[in-house]
């Protein structure tokens, strides 16, 4: 008798609030999951590949030599994937401290793939060593060499 009091309660309630249980999810909705995650993986192997892929453009030291007490000769190689657009390069040089001592920014013409450049780089301390801090395609106005849009 325990029991069917029990189940009668249980009809009452599932009649007054509605039946409890786990709902089951529409059938369209596993695949359009599906699909979303898919897409966001997608996505994330793009831009991963974009930010840790090889870059289109990388300079590297080859030579350097302290000139005196205020300038370095910093020689250096820019490989490209764009050999024919201007690049521009950032070459500095640090003390014996470790601080940077001076930097310059330096246009990289047109040409090869493969460019070797020097660079003088005027240092505010004694310096020690000269070095390629990086490379870019976007090239400052004054540092092009192509002629400036009238106003």
């Amino acid at each position: 008798m325990a029991e069917t009091d029990s189940s009668e309660a249980e009809r009452a309630l599932a009649d007054r609030y509605g039946r409890v249980g786990r709902r089951r999810a529409p059938r369209w909705a596993y695949p359009v999951l599906t699909a979303v995650v898919a897409l966001a993986g997608l996505a994330l192997a793009v831009i991963l590949f974009r930010n840790l892929g090889s870059p289109p453009i990388e300079g590297k030291q080859v030579a350097y030599r302290v000139l005196d007490e205020g300038a370095v000769e910093v020689g250096f190689e820019v490989v490209r994937d764009h050999p024919d657009r201007a690049a521009m390069c950032i070459v500095r040089t640090r003390s014996q401290d470790g601080d940077e001592a001076g930097r310059r920014e330096v246009l990289v013409p047109p040409g090869t793939d493969r460019t070797v450049l020097n660079a003088v780089v005027r240092t505010s301390k004694r310096p020690v060593t000269g070095e390629v801090f990086g490379c870019s395609y976007q090239v400052p106005a004054y540092l092009s060499s192509e002629p400036r849009p009238n106003r």
